[in-house]
């Protein structure tokens, strides 16, 4: 492969961010580095900077990287179904999301960090793949329940959208806050990803259509 072409480039920013994403299932956005990055990769930490400028960029690739293989799965929902029910379109919803674990993890850690600290480039190239997401959900809206005026439709995605955010820390609870909890007398029900994104996305649906 020679040097400094379009696939060495692609290939190791695949290496960094695949990288990254081993790391964080161990480890916490604020104890990894990029010396821990790079130590994960074939090539040294000097190097990561002809790819990525800071930790945050890597990811932010990451994050962008979970998008487009959400977009990919609802795009082939939408060309797979004919119609469906309110009923089957929460449920394969909901497991598309049960399935992007990594991205409801980045979504609540340190997002804004993670924008803030890149480059406007790399901020636009994570946007477009952000702005892909909400389209391929406004795709299938559009074909699944044709009764849902624009309006509607936006209120549904202005309304799902942001609860994004907030189901990775309903779903993974560590020891010490469960330990907490009881201490303060919270009745709290844990639940899955799969049964608190059903119940929202069912919910949003019966008040739309």
């Amino acid at each position: 492969m020679p040097r400094g072409s379009a696939e060495l480039t692609n290939a190791r920013r695949e290496e960094i961010i695949s990288a990254c994403e081993k790391l964080y299932q161990t480890m916490s956005f604020k104890e990894i580095t990029l010396k821990d990055i790079a130590g994960a990769t074939s090539f040294t930490r000097t190097s990561i900077y002809n790819y990525f400028h800071t930790k945050e960029e890597i990811f932010l690739a990451l994050m962008q990287k979970e998008y487009e293989r959400w977009v990919e799965e609802l795009t082939a929902m939408a060309d797979d179904y004919t119609t469906m029910s309110a009923e089957s379109f929460s449920s394969m919803l909901a497991h598309s999301l049960e399935k992007r674990s990594m991205l409801l993890k980045l979504l609540s850690m340190n997002h804004f960090d993670m924008e803030d600290n890149s480059r406007p480039e790399c901020l636009v190239d994570f946007k477009r793949a952000y702005g892909a997401s909400i389209e391929a959900v406004r795709r299938c809206l559009v074909k699944f329940f044709p009764e849902m005026n624009a309006k509607a439709q936006q209120d549904f995605l202005y309304a799902f959208l942001p609860f994004l955010y907030g189901i990775y820390p309903y779903t993974t609870v560590s020891a010490k806050q469960r330990q907490a909890m009881a201490e303060a007398g919270l009745n709290f029900v844990y639940m899955s990803v799969y049964d608190i994104a059903y119940n929202c996305i069912r919910t949003l649906l019966g008040a739309a259509i």
